[in-house]
């Protein structure tokens, strides 16, 4: 790919995860004219959820592309995948370079200010396979990523995701960890968060 991607990593280091962080995958041009693209043209949608048994409105909106039509559920919602766009197509084939793999989906989060989240969870869903790849990539505001062991409870970490910024989660990561977009009342511009997956 050229140099718009930098692919110099950190690994976090954590116990049973393979997590990598690429803190300027995009440069910052980049990066400011990808948000602009996804915030204008996805269509965005606010799905209702279950927790508990009570309905929600989720507290960010969501779009899904793939190029396997697969459908994605998790939390009781189930969504139908749009084609990617020759923008999603660049990032992806970058992406899988990366990665060693070959990603069929894009779940994308819009996190409109900071009351917006996302919260405790895994990406463990069985058509994400035993040990899912998941590419994050961060677009907009920085926001806080938080991840728990599932069983040592002093095992935490938190990151701040800049703009521009890949977080890669491999191997038995989604077995033992959860991970968060807490809330903030910080006074924050909007995030987008494109999370590329292979859904069998």
């Amino acid at each position: 790919m050229d140099n718009l991607f930098n692919n110099q990593p950190t690994n976090l280091n954590l116990p049973n995860s393979s997590i990598s962080y690429y803190p300027n995958f995009l440069n910052t041009l980049e990066a400011i004219k990808y948000y602009n693209y996804f915030k204008e043209n996805i269509p965005w949608q606010q799905d209702t959820i279950k927790l508990f048994g009570k309905e929600y409105l989720q507290p960010r909106l969501t779009a899904l592309y793939g190029n396997n039509e697969k459908p994605y559920s998790y939390s009781s919602v189930t969504m139908q995948p749009l084609t990617f766009s020759p923008e999603l197509l660049k990032i992806k084939i970058a992406l899988e370079k990366i990665a060693l793999c070959n990603f069929t989906s894009c779940l994308l989060n819009y996190y409109r200010d900071g009351s917006d989240s996302n919260g405790w969870h895994a990406d463990n869903e069985k058509e994400l396979g035993k040990n899912p790849i998941i590419a994050s990539l961060s677009l907009g505001a920085e926001r806080y990523f938080h991840l728990k062991h599932n069983k040592f409870k002093d095992e935490r970490k938190k990151i701040l995701l800049t703009n521009g910024s890949l977080l890669l989660m491999q191997g038995e990561t989604q077995h033992f960890w959860k991970h968060q977009i807490p809330k903030t009342k910080k006074l924050i511009a909007p995030r987008i968060n494109l999370t590329f997956r292979i859904i069998n």
